[in-house]
């Protein structure tokens, strides 16, 4: 019997190493190909203790003082990049001080900061995810199985990889919510018996959830979810039958190590608080996901935008490809997936909360993702902060997701033939097991979408208008655009970093252009204008004049500057216009 145990066991390891190595594998390849995007270029430069406010503005500068932010320096210190983040963003420093040191283990690329270094750290903490979440499967389901294909689902979730490969937080994120999902578990356990809290869960929990805030400010939208559950559950069993008699020495119980971690927790985010308060959020740092006056199809727009990332927890195809073709069979196959697999889906759920010995587990992980979502969608509507226009904000509750399809694919697993059926249409029979492997081999392609950058492709390409640059332009190039935040900044860095990587592969001899933030005050909309005019006043003539994204009106006659007329290319991200500035006739 103890050899048999132990063979399991190791089994059940072996099986955790293959899901974890294969994880590995997705998340690291290809990590530094991709263009670098905004967002990451803070976390670049605010980990390496640099600041974007060493980038001159309002005057032209050249490529090399655009990208110093982006320069290692022996000096810096980790205070120094929390004091940059906390001075300049709106984002907690935790995660900013973990990629300070970690970057620190990787020697500069021509004397810049090496991508693969920043991304790998996201890339690492992703793979972790997969024996974490088997270990929240199978202590939410008391299942190996329900684990092993847990921790499948997460190795392979397209969503998952895209998070990973991003030199951002969220897959640290990830981890503090799995483990405060795993306290949640055994809390609402001792509710179901009328037990005391144990101090040592309590401990944990208030030390995960405090942690959790320090890496992301969102995260306090698990903590509500989790909160809002755990009351439900707590009003349902107290006002159960039997549990008339238990109940004042329960609340009593309730009230010594329920209120513990609660009121931990609070104290250990509103620590956070001040710097919360006099950070950047609520500025133009978060603009992008405030509405206002919300007309036609913007109601409905919310809606769309949360099923795209719900759909990409389970699968993307090429639908991002330049092909038609191969953008329309992937967006039908998708279809017929998703056809086939809900019903599925749906039919499992209701199997698995039939049985006694899950029902409280389902309860609290699906009733802990509607609420989640809910909260997602009172921000959208009711505050004018709309969550999902960002599809990485759902980390707040996409462990949860990957536990319950754990679970139904492991009551999956182990009937002998599945029907799936939507509608009236005729019912496909299928083996459970065979099933499964459907679903996970539809992950592991659409997860192979995402590293070869056919999905989840960056908002800004700046790799493509780089070259569009260089292929239209004969003279001198200047590049403006029109400076609010670091955000701005880290748009034109795209484009100076992609055009210096791009000489450097290729050995070109084209002179870098040189660029000009011109700073937009809010009391002076039309400040950037006169900065531009009296730049080009300066500047050596012939000139190439490229606007991108300079969101004001501009007026350069005087400057004899002429747009031109030919119709460039549509580039996701840049806003962009040509002008030819000759010199003036005298």
């Amino acid at each position: 019997m103890k050899k048999l145990i132990f063979l399991s066991l190791n089994w059940e390891l072996f099986g955790v190493l293959v899901w974890t190595a294969i994880a590995a594998m997705l998340r690291f390849a290809n990590l530094d190909v991709k263009p670098i995007w905004t967002d990451e270029f803070s976390t670049l430069v605010f980990s390496l203790g640099n600041s974007f406010q060493g980038v001159p503005l309002d005057r032209p500068i050249s490529l090399e003082t655009l990208l110093e932010p982006l320069k290692p320096h022996p000096n810096a210190t980790v205070e120094d990049a929390i004091a940059h983040l906390l001075t300049e963003s709106n984002h907690p420093p935790i995660y900013f001080a973990f990629s300070h040191y970690w970057m620190q283990m990787f020697a500069p690329i021509q004397g810049y900061v090496s991508v693969w270094s920043a991304r790998s750290l996201a890339a690492f903490f992703g793979t972790l995810s997969v024996p974490a979440i088997y270990g929240l499967g199978y202590l939410s389901f008391r299942s190996r199985l329900v684990g092993q294909l847990a921790a499948a689902m997460m190795a392979v979730s397209p969503y998952s990889i895209y998070l990973a490969q991003e030199a951002r937080h969220y897959t640290l994120a990830i981890l503090l919510v799995i483990a405060s999902l795993s306290c949640l578990i055994v809390a609402a356990r001792h509710v179901k018996k009328m037990i005391y809290l144990p101090v040592w869960l309590g401990l944990t929990w208030i030390f995960v959830n405090s942690l959790g805030i320090a890496i992301h400010y969102f995260f306090a939208l698990t903590l509500v979810a989790e909160s809002l559950v755990l009351i439900a559950i707590l009003w349902i069993k107290l006002n159960s039958q039997q549990a008339k008699d238990k109940k004042n020495n329960f609340l009593s119980a309730f009230n010594f190590s329920f209120l513990f971690p609660i009121i931990g927790t609070i104290i250990g985010s509103l620590v956070w608080l001040p710097i919360y308060t006099s950070s950047n959020y609520g500025s133009e740092l978060t603009q992008w996901i405030q509405t206002k006056d919300r007309v036609g199809l913007a109601w409905i727009s919310p809606i769309f935008q949360a099923f795209a990332g719900w759909i990409t927890m389970v699968s993307l195809l090429p639908v991002e490809s330049s092909s038609i073709s191969v953008v329309i069979i992937s967006g039908l196959v998708m279809v017929i997936f998703f056809i086939w697999a809900i019903p599925l889906f749906i039919r499992g759920i209701k199997i698995c909360y039939s049985l006694p010995e899950n029902r409280l587990e389902i309860v609290v992980l699906g009733g802990f993702i509607l609420t989640a979502i809910a909260l997602f969608f009172s921000f959208t509507y009711f505050l004018g902060i709309d969550l999902t226009r960002g599809a990485r904000y759902n980390f707040v509750y996409f462990p949860a997701v990957i536990v319950l399809l754990g679970a139904i694919l492991a009551f999956t697993f182990n009937i002998s033939t599945v029907k799936s059926q939507f509608f009236n249409l005729p019912a496909i029979k299928i083996s459970g097991k065979k099933a499964v492997i459907l679903i996970l081999l539809m992950g592991l392609f659409s997860s192979l979408t995402v590293v070869v950058n056919l999905g989840y492709q960056k908002y800004y390409k700046p790799e493509l208008l780089a070259e569009v640059i260089q292929k239209t332009s004969q003279n001198p190039v200047l590049i403006a655009t029109t400076h609010n935040t670091h955000v701005q900044t880290g748009e034109i860095m795209g484009i100076a970093w992609e055009w210096k990587s791009k000489k450097s592969k290729e050995n070109l001899i084209t002179t870098s252009p040189i660029f000009l933030l011109a700073h937009q005050p809010q009391s002076a909309p039309e400040m950037p204008t006169i900065t531009l005019q009296k730049t080009l006043d300066k500047l050596q003539k012939p000139l190439d004049l490229w606007l991108v994204n300079f969101h004001t009106n501009v007026n350069l006659t005087a400057q004899n500057c002429a747009i031109d007329s030919r119709s460039l290319p549509f580039i996701d991200g840049y806003n962009y216009q040509l002008y030819h500035c000759f010199k003036s006739r005298e």
